[in-house]
């Protein structure tokens, strides 16, 4: 019988694109998927470490996992990600029954630990640098994608920036960009397999390419070539730095109807007196000017943004200047998030400076009741509109209705008689609004949009 797999992801998308590559390692060495960790010979998590929470959520898993070792010895457990990379010989410590700790720059070693732990017991590898820029990028490994449509590109790994509050340099280290030829060829591979949409992945996307020039930015100059690639249709990217939002990337967007009409741009707070605490790098009016000029651009451009509430010494004066930004830049959607110390970032040695969490719970919801208002605002302008949705497949909460998302990346929801295959582009009339999706009614079916022209805005 097949040895079994089984990965739990935790954080964003570069950790899922980093699952991806186990998953594809794995594969490689003849393990298939299993749907559970009850049922697997090796269960890996891959692990975030930005806000505490995720530490508890990783010991929490490891502590239901020692029982199943426990049963069968034979069971192998992997930890693998951010938090393996802070923590290191810790996770052991704290979980003997681990058989491999491995790092964010060498999770191409999965493998390999994992053979090797059979031999010698359990290992912690960690590197504290990739060796080279071939080691660096997880996009050079085997994939196994958990959809055939749409596909991410890592374009840049690390950062250089210092956030106050952020933990994302200590554990993925300095910025490192992809040469541009090479990520083209990737995509271009990617169109050939029927991918029609990529994200470009980069812990700050702006300013891709900068290392390799030692002068500049090129990430215009790669959102160009990745829209021109023939069976592409769509291109998007996470996650951009607002100092770093140039006129020539703004351009970009507007020009290639490829790229669509969507901007995450963090905001982080509304205060200059926190946006300086925090290493930012801009003022809120900076920021405005900046997303005035992309929604100036880009026709019917959506926005969204991350928030953090009760950053040390975050005054009411300074929550309040937050919600009026807010409120001016009017979001689409906000991940919206209360401030969590991690250890070893200048934020967490602010101790004295801390909000008590009654306060943070309260500007907190606050701040949740002027996102919804904006954005339930702008959901309900597109009523009666016709949208072009590439589904994704039946609702979770309700298998009758299948769901896609807009060029925008609003999630729709919408009745089909017939079954609409993953990666199907479909024509919905938009009949009613959440602050957080859309309801609509399946037109047609449609072929990709070729050549890339965004389908007009109708009023219904």
């Amino acid at each position: 019988m097949d040895r079994r797999y089984f990965i739990r992801t935790y954080g964003c998308q570069m950790n899922e694109h980093d699952s991806e590559r186990i998953a594809g390692l794995l594969e490689g060495e003849g393990l298939v998927a299993a749907s559970s960790a009850d049922e697997a010979d090796v269960v890996v998590l891959n692990t975030c470490c930005i806000r505490e929470n995720a530490d508890n959520k990783l010991y929490g898993a490891l502590g239901h996992l020692k029982a199943a070792k426990a049963a069968r010895p034979e069971l192998e457990i992997v930890v693998a990600g951010c938090l393996a990379q802070k923590d290191r010989e810790l996770i052991r410590q704290r979980a003997s029954h681990v058989d491999v700790v491995v790092g964010t720059h060498n999770v191409h070693r999965t493998g390999e630990l994992l053979e090797r732990a059979r031999r010698e017991g359990p290992v912690v590898e960690i590197w504290d640098e990739a060796l080279d820029e071939a080691e660096a990028f997880p996009s050079a490994l085997p994939v196994k994608r958990e959809v055939d449509y749409a596909a991410w590109v890592t374009i840049q790994v690390g950062c250089d920036n210092r956030c106050a509050f952020c933990i994302v340099p200590a554990v993925r280290g300095r910025e490192i960009s992809r040469p541009m030829d090479e990520l083209v060829a990737e995509v271009e591979r990617l169109a050939s397999e029927g991918v029609v949409e990529v994200t470009l992945l980069g812990q700050n996307v702006n300013s891709y390419g900068r290392d390799l020039t030692k002068r500049r930015p090129l990430f215009a100059e790669l959102l160009a070539a990745v829209a021109r690639v023939e069976g592409i249709e769509r291109v998007r990217f996470t996650s951009p730095h607002p100092k770093d939002l140039r006129p020539e990337t703004i351009e970009a967007m507007a020009t290639h109807p490829a790229v669509c009409p969507h901007l995450h741009l963090p905001l982080q707070s509304g205060s200059d007196r926190v946006l300086a605490a925090m290493h930012r790098g801009y003022t809120a009016e900076r920021y405005l000017s900046r997303l005035e000029a992309a929604r100036a651009a880009v026709a019917d451009l959506a926005v969204t943004t991350d928030l953090i509430v009760g950053f040390p010494g975050e005054t009411d004066q300074d929550f309040e200047r937050t919600l009026e930004v807010v409120a001016a830049a009017g979001y689409d959607s906000a991940y919206t998030f209360v401030f969590s110390p991690r250890p070893g970032t200048e934020a967490a040695a602010l101790t004295d400076r801390f909000v008590p969490p009654e306060v943070v719970a309260e500007r907190f919801e606050r701040l949740r009741v002027v996102v919804e208002r904006s954005a339930l605002a702008r959901h309900r302008d597109r009523i009666g509109r016709e949208e072009l949705v590439l589904v994704e497949g039946p609702s979770k909460k309700d298998p009758s209705l299948r769901t896609g998302r807009t060029g925008q990346n609003k999630l729709v929801h919408f009745r089909s008689a017939e079954h609409l295959r993953p990666g199907t582009f479909a024509r919905v009339r938009v009949t009613d609004a959440s602050a957080h999706f859309l309801r609509g009614d399946l037109l047609a079916v449609t072929a990709a949009p070729r050549h890339r022209r965004r389908i007009p805005v109708v009023a219904g």
